[in-house]
């Protein structure tokens, strides 16, 4: 019963880290790494709301494997919560990879990837 419990706490930090980042309307940036660091002339060039939604939405995501494991824990212990962890480790490196890939992408000219394609969402448009 404990890992019951305790994957559904795990879902609910997730989710709940998910969603305030959904809906901090860009005040959640100063939380992603590296994002914090940056002078304000380029974070202008970027629509924190949108960052913010992104990530919100990948945190929320990453709350599934531990509802699922839950469910696995009530009829096999122990299983569920291994495997709700296993996924949530490749969900994380996945979400690592995409975004080391599209920083590196932006940062070195020579393998360049495309920048409207890589940041366009989250670039603002100028209007």
């Amino acid at each position: 019963m404990f890992l019951v419990i305790f994957d559904i706490f795990m879902a609910l930090i997730m989710y709940l880290s998910g969603f305030t980042f959904y809906k901090s309307r860009g005040k959640g940036c100063d939380f992603l790494s590296g994002y914090n660091m940056r002078s304000e002339e380029e974070r202008k060039k970027y629509d924190e709301n949108a960052m913010c939604r992104t990530y919100g939405k990948n945190m929320m995501l990453m709350a599934a494997p531990f509802i699922i494991g839950a469910v696995l824990d009530v009829l096999k212990p122990g299983m569920g919560c291994i495997l709700a962890w296993i996924i949530w480790i490749i969900q994380f490196l996945f979400l690592m990879m995409k975004r080391t890939k599209l920083e590196r992408g932006r940062m070195n000219t020579g393998t360049h990837l495309d920048e409207q394609k890589a940041f366009g969402k989250d670039k603002k448009t100028d209007m």
